[in-house]
């Protein structure tokens, strides 16, 4: 295998507010992999992260726009490399496997190496409620999408090329994680995982993420991929529910006008006459959008396709 030092590898941090873990990120990956161009890019951070992080050797770009996942799509489009290392600038992930990462990515021609966090008998570093909601977000993203991912949304994750520039950014915020997860299964990408361990965040550094609010965001997020992704299954759940309800309130309808040859509840009866309509209609929209989303999908692939292909360089054989 090639060594590391002849791949362009970028490191690529997004952060806020990260003063007091930031250098020891850069430190840390400089030393796992000397040759790695670091880019942190601070999302209006308030105190001294900007300058701490020049300070340590790291290219510094500043993003407006709130929310990790505008982070993530602008270090997308600026960052030009062969490889990419995405990792959170709160000092919790192990720098020291990275080496390790990027070789498993090149020698198994993966798109997407996700690290997946063991707490190393530190059980507190990883919460018991993000653990749990971890499990209920993968395990959803699993049923709906299928693929074998354990920690989706892990934030060390290393990228090819390929990836990143044919990742089609939407989210703002954290849930940022549940998309990049999507659009490998989506564009059936070779994806990977690997242990990593995941450690405490150094004094004077605080956690951004809310249990209860973030989870509600990756749920929406999940709820939205689904209803694009696979608009025939959820337009079809959509429609057999509406056809199910229209049956209750028409069965009854149905007895009493074959007793009697009448029907006495007029405004029921209109009402499930509706309801069937709507059913129908949401089928036929299911159908459609179904094929939009086939052709968008084949479009995403292209785009996919297009990128070369990285190789290593070529050694000059021994005289």
């Amino acid at each position: 295998m090639h060594p590391l030092s002849e791949q362009h590898i970028a490191l690529i941090v997004p952060c806020y507010n990260e003063e007091a873990a930031i250098a020891t990120v850069i430190q840390d990956f400089q030393k796992a992999i000397p040759s790695i161009s670091i880019y942190v890019f601070d999302n209006n951070s308030t105190d001294r992260t900007q300058e701490v992080a020049r300070s340590a050797g790291a290219t510094v770009f500043q993003v407006q726009k709130k929310g990790k996942g505008n982070v993530v799509r602008r270090m997308f489009a600026d960052i030009d490399a062969d490889y990419y290392i995405m990792v959170d600038g709160d000092a919790t992930y192990d720098a020291s496997c990275a080496g390790d990462m990027v070789n498993r990515l090149i020698a198994d021609n993966l798109d997407m190496l996700v690290g997946c966090r063991t707490d190393g008998g530190e059980k507190a570093n990883y919460r018991r409620g993000h653990r749990f909601g971890n499990r209920l977000l993968t395990g959803s993203v699993k049923n709906i999408f299928g693929g074998e991912f354990t920690d989706m949304l892990s934030g060390y994750r290393v990228f090819s090329r390929r990836y990143v520039k044919s990742f089609p950014s939407l989210s703002a915020g954290f849930e940022i994680e549940t998309e990049l997860t999507v659009h490998a299964l989506e564009m059936a990408m070779p994806y990977g995982e690997m242990d990593t361990t995941y450690g405490a965040r150094p004094e004077g550094s605080a956690s951004k993420l809310s249990t209860y609010r973030d989870g509600i965001r990756i749920l929406r997020t999940i709820g939205r991929l689904y209803m694009f992704e696979r608009p025939l299954a959820c337009f079809s759940l959509i429609s057999g529910l509406l056809a199910l309800l229209a049956l209750i309130l028409a069965t009854p309808l149905l007895i009493d006008y074959l007793d009697n040859g009448m029907v006495p509840r007029l405004p029921t009866a209109i009402l499930a006459t509706g309801l069937a309509i709507v059913s129908l209609l949401m089928f036929v929209a299911g159908i459609i959008l179904d094929s939009l989303t086939r052709a968008r999908r084949e479009m995403r692939r292209f785009a996919y396709l297009a990128i070369p292909l990285h190789r290593a360089p070529k050694r000059d054989a021994p005289a």
